[in-house]
């Protein structure tokens, strides 16, 4: 138990379930939400390495963004004091994969694929959001009670955006059983590298044992490196050839030679599992029942559909200087005839309409004659008079 049982006032350890070269895991109840948690605790061997210590943050609050029902989730990230630092996740009853190795020994092959589809469904979820998990391996494969695989400890994943051509880690992430060739050789790891793994775990199921075993850590590197895996057939004969390729393929030592993301795993396998014809029997995860249950003459169940590789949605970044919403578009303002024809004549120009005059319904009085221009009427006829007898005198004297 950690020396101070309860973190931050809040996180009250209950037990340890739970251990690693990284971590160990505790049972704990939250204070503030009234819920069990799994609260994973660093080693604090661990924190004395700042640059460590950011670069777990920031990759840890990455996983914490993803939601995913394979995907164990992260509630928070925190600290309690200087040196201890802690993962708050979703609690989930059950065992771990490993466990359930070791108590059953190999898997039924349908049994096998089901739980594989269900971990690539999530380690392909983490790929398509640019996260690589880094450290797939049965321990961190949990198996609940109703049958639900859940794929935990995202805390060391590395962010595929952080990752150079040529790059080489200082710290080799991983198991040594299950890591790839390029991450024993302290390459960058990749969607690829998570693919290796998940063969491993495969291998190992179908098996009973790993693929390789060695003393120490240098002995499985070199083997992981150089060495080819053991045929499934030398271990398990029942296997059908197709799958046997298929394992294969996942353990290539070159990365593009295998399966490139988990996603392309599991829809192969999907795809393989749906066609079996061959005697199978029923999943069973429970420690009490770890005999192999009678077989049956019927094709393995119908899996739940392969989801689609669209990418997850991601938080978009707010834009300097614009709002947080978004402004609904109204419906067109209906014109009238003559302002189409005007928007017609003039596209440019909108249509001017007037106001209209009031409509006055008294009746109006007709105006008075005008005097002045009965007097400028006279004048003219006057003058129009008088002029005749000039003009008839004029005449006669052109005329003689």
């Amino acid at each position: 138990m950690a020396s101070n049982p309860t973190l931050n006032g809040r996180y009250h350890l209950v037990e340890q379930i739970g251990s690693g070269g990284m971590a160990v895991l505790y049972k704990a109840e939250d204070a503030d939400l009234q819920r069990t948690v799994a609260v994973k605790v660093l080693r604090p061997s661990l924190v004395n390495d700042p640059e460590f210590v950011e670069r777990f943050k920031r990759e840890a609050r990455s996983a914490a963004n993803m939601s995913h029902p394979n995907i164990v989730t992260v509630h928070d990230v925190g600290q309690d004091g200087s040196q201890t630092h802690y993962i708050i996740m979703e609690y989930v009853p059950g065992q771990n994969l490993k466990q359930l190795i070791k108590a059953r020994g190999a898997f039924e092959i349908d049994a096998a694929l089901a739980i594989i589809i269900e971990v690539c469904k999530g380690v392909g979820y983490a790929h398509r959001a640019g996260l690589v998990h880094c450290d797939i391996k049965p321990q961190n494969i949990l198996v609940t009670p109703d049958r639900r695989i859940k794929v935990v400890d995202f805390g060391i994943a590395r962010a595929l955006t952080a990752a150079e051509d040529g790059e080489r880690e200082s710290i080799v992430w991983g198991s040594p059983s299950y890591f790839a060739p390029e991450q024993a050789a302290g390459e960058v790891p990749t969607p690829a590298s998570d693919v290796y793994a998940i063969g491993v775990v495969l291998f190992e199921l179908l098996t009973g044992r790993l693929p390789f075993i060695g003393n120490n850590y240098q002995d499985l590197a070199l083997q992981h490196i150089h060495d080819a895996p053991p045929s499934i057939h030398q271990f398990n004969p029942t296997v059908p050839d197709e799958l046997v390729r298929i394992v294969e393929q996942t353990l290539a030592k070159v990365p593009s030679r295998r399966y490139r993301t988990a996603d392309q795993l599991g829809r192969i396998l999907q795809k393989y599992y749906e066609q079996g014809q061959q005697p199978t029997s029923s999943f069973q995860v429970t420690q009490s029942d770890v005999e192999p249950p009678p077989a049956r003459d019927t094709p393995p169940p119908p899996l739940p559909p392969y989801p689609d590789a669209s990418p997850p949605p991601q938080p978009q970044p707010r834009q300097e200087g614009r709002p947080e919403y978004t402004v609904p578009t109204l419906p067109p303002i209906p014109r009238s005839r003559a302002g189409e024809r005007a928007a017609a004549e003039s596209p440019s120009r909108a249509p001017v309409s007037y106001p209209r005059q009031p409509i006055s319904t008294e009746r109006e009085e007709a105006p008075g004659p005008d005097l002045y221009g009965i007097v400028l009427g006279v004048f003219a006829a006057l003058l129009i008079v008088g002029l005749i007898p000039l003009w008839i005198a004029v005449f006669v004297t052109l005329t003689q």
